[in-house]
């Protein structure tokens, strides 16, 4: 299939692909925006199935970092990068050095950072042959981007809990959370100190038991959690969560959750909206870690401002959800349109 006509391409500034046999590396590197600056991205490592399958994975991924960085009110594109490989076997130092020299040979117009497949410790790898990472970390601090990921959640979920069922509060909510996770954890942990109930799942049955044991919730299979009796279902896996026969199931009035590219296609949002449940478009809820990653590149950093900025999220999306209901429009689609009045100015 030709990029051009592929269906995810969105008039992306730049496509990279990278082939190097002595390391094993087979990755893409995609370029959407870079109006705003450059573009910002994480790396995903991950075995696809095929090279299209890749390819649709990081252009989707891509757009979306455009529009997360535009609507979080930060200096930067949107880009991503995925590498074709199975982070648990064929991660090496070799193949992130080779890496990092494709993140070089882009001068800059990409940064990378960790994701699904890489951690805090490959981007350090990376940053042996390249400077345009990400999520290093600053005076000794960790930089793992996940709590704070999941911090803004939190406060998307203020926000879509306010306008989808008229509460102020989690006291009592029910919520299902889908993938437990670096972020799920770090959601369930907070969203149980702000008294919610929580019903979870995960593919990792041990830990997803250690956890649920340790917040008092409930375990049910992966198949089931769409089924949930909730209020709220947090998608906190890999992407495509939502798809026609998942949106027919639920039970819960809002979704809101960190995983990117919940919707399996751009129709399910109208296919949530007529079914009157409020969809909290990811690329906005789960701003929280690019906002941190972006603060760790600046020589003022201060940990209060990172906080101060993750929480503006709950207040774009209170604009979000109010235009929706004013124009009588799903919530994807009004945050897609705000997000291009930003970043095309």
């Amino acid at each position: 299939m030709s990029v051009f006509s592929h269906p995810e391409f969105d008039h992306h500034q730049r496509i990279v692909f990278g082939d190097d046999p002595t390391s094993g590396l087979r990755a893409i590197v995609a370029i959407h925006d870079t109006r705003l600056g450059p573009a910002l991205g994480g790396l995903r490592i991950f075995p696809y199935a095929s090279d299209d399958e890749a390819l649709t994975d990081v252009l989707r991924l891509s757009r979306g970092m455009t529009y997360k960085s535009a609507l979080a009110d930060l200096p930067l594109g949107g880009g991503k990068a995925v590498i074709i490989a199975d982070p648990r076997r064929d991660k090496t130092p070799e193949l992130l050095r080779a890496m990092g020299r494709l993140v070089d040979s882009l001068n800059g117009d990409y940064i990378t950072a960790e994701d699904s497949g890489s951690s805090e410790a490959d981007m350090r790898v990376i940053a042996e042959t390249t400077e345009h990472v990400g999520g290093l970390g600053r005076e000794g601090a960790s930089g793992d981007p996940s709590p704070f990921t999941a911090r803004g959640v939190f406060c998307a979920m203020r926000s879509a809990v306010r306008h989808g069922l008229d509460r102020e509060d989690f006291d009592g909510l029910r919520v299902a959370i889908q993938g437990v996770g670096h972020v799920g954890a770090q959601l369930a942990r907070q969203l149980h100190e702000a008294g919610a109930h929580l019903i979870m799942t995960d593919v990792d049955r041990d830990a997803l038991g250690q956890l649920a044991a340790s917040l008092d919730a409930e375990i049910t299979a992966p198949d089931d959690i769409v089924e949930a009796d909730v209020d709220v279902f947090a998608p906190c896996a890999m992407g495509a969560a939502l798809s026609p026969s998942v949106v027919e199931r639920l039970k819960a009035r809002v979704v809101c959750g960190a995983a990117n590219n919940q919707l399996a296609s751009p129709e399910i949002a109208d296919m949530l909206q007529s079914r009157g449940i409020l969809y909290t478009p990811d690329y906005v809820a789960n701003a929280g870690g690019v906002i941190e990653i972006a603060w760790q590149r600046r020589q003022d950093y201060r940990r209060e401002a990172v906080m101060s900025h993750i929480a503006g999220i709950e207040t774009t999306l209170n604009e979000i959800f109010a235009r929706a209901r004013r124009e009588n429009h799903d919530p994807a689609s009004v945050a897609e349109t705000l997000a291009r009045e930003r970043f095309r100015g």
